[in-house]
This record gives structure tokens, C-alpha cells and sequence, in this order.
């Protein structure tokens, strides 16, 4: 993994991101147990999921891209990777609840990004009624379990062997976040 920062905007994502976000994910599909969906989609497949994050709201998906030589955005800017904030669980109560995520490109990992995106998404989130923010991370995963303490979550269990991906179990260690001071 590289240790070079990468000069990168974030900004909230729009429709024309889809096609370079459903690549990022379907990495993710076909070559780690990262997430526990096990085929591909296409990005028709994936637009209902982008539809459900708009700018503003508890719902978000920062997106992060690449800046050309001079550091000055360009017009056909490679996406690095994206975090959302998504509904916990469906039913009304879990509202000022989110679950958060990031996938990165594959090349994109350990310069930087991932933390561009999380202060991004939580400060987009602060003035939402939003009172905890959860993350599932399927172990191993220490780069994640660091970026999500650096963010002040803190470990509340693990579900044990809860996925079945490439033929074996998979466990799912919850992490959680106050968002709003008590």
C-alpha cells in the first residue's frame, strides 16, 4: 500500500458518477468478502442506490476524485472511491440512525482518501437530526477498523461468522458513533 498522499476534492455524488461507482463496487463484489453481495451489477442495477443519496439529508454519497498535475480540478476527473450514509434498518425508530461505509479504488487505498471522505460525509451530516453512525466491517480489515477509530467510533461486538462469501464464513465487527453531543 502506498503511503503518498493524493491531491483529491470531495463532493457530494451526482448521476454521471454511476457508471465509475458501480466499477468501484463490483471490485469489491468479485474479489473480497468487503461487502457480502456476491454478483456483480450492472449500473442500471445501481441506480436506484444512487437515487436513494441525495445532497442533503441523512442519506449522502461523497464522492472522491483526483485533481490533474497543478492541483486544479478537471472536467473528466477519475473517482477514487465514495462514502455514503444510508438508513440503518427500515423501520421508523432507526431513523436518526445511519450506517456508513467507503470503497476506494483498488489503487487508491492508504494515501489519504479514505479520510477525505469520512470528514466530508460528517460534516455534510452535522446539521442532520442524525444521532448515531454504525459501520459493519467484515475481518479481517484493520486499515478499516483504524480509520473508523481515528473517526471516534468505538467497537460494540462482533456478529461470528454471519456471511458466506468464497466458500467460507465470514465475521462482521459493529462500530458506532455518537453524532450529536449528548
Amino acid at each position: 500500500m502506498s503511503t503518498e498522499r493524493t491531491e483529491a476534492q470531495v463532493r457530494p455524488g451526482v448521476a454521471a458518477d454511476l457508471d465509475a461507482l458501480t466499477a468501484i463496487y463490483n471490485h469489491y463484489v468479485r474479489e473480497t468478502p468487503i461487502t457480502f453481495d456476491t454478483a456483480v451489477f450492472t449500473s442500471e442495477e445501481r441506480r436506484p442506490w444512487l437515487l436513494s443519496h441525495p445532497e442533503d439529508g441523512p442519506h449522502r454519497l461523497m464522492v472522491a476524485t483526483d485533481t490533474d498535475s497543478q492541483g486544479v480540478p478537471g472536467n473528466a476527473q477519475r473517482i477514487l472511491g465514495y462514502a455514503t450514509s444510508s438508513p440503518f434498518r427500515p423501520k421508523p425508530a432507526y431513523d436518526t440512525s445511519v450506517e456508513v461505509t467507503i470503497y476506494l479504488a483498488p489503487d487508491a487505498g492508504g494515501r489519504g482518501v479514505g479520510t477525505l471522505l469520512y470528514k466530508a460525509l460528517f460534516e455534510a451530516l452535522a446539521d442532520e437530526d442524525v444521532h448515531r453512525a454504525y459501520a459493519g466491517i467484515a475481518q479481517p480489515n484493520e486499515a478499516s477498523v483504524r480509520l473508523h477509530e481515528r473517526f471516534g467510533f468505538r467497537y460494540v461486538g462482533t456478529y461470528r461468522e454471519v456471511g458466506r462469501k468464497f466458500g467460507r464464513y465470514w465475521d462482521v465487527a459493529w462500530y458506532e458513533k455518537d453524532l450529536q453531543p449528548n
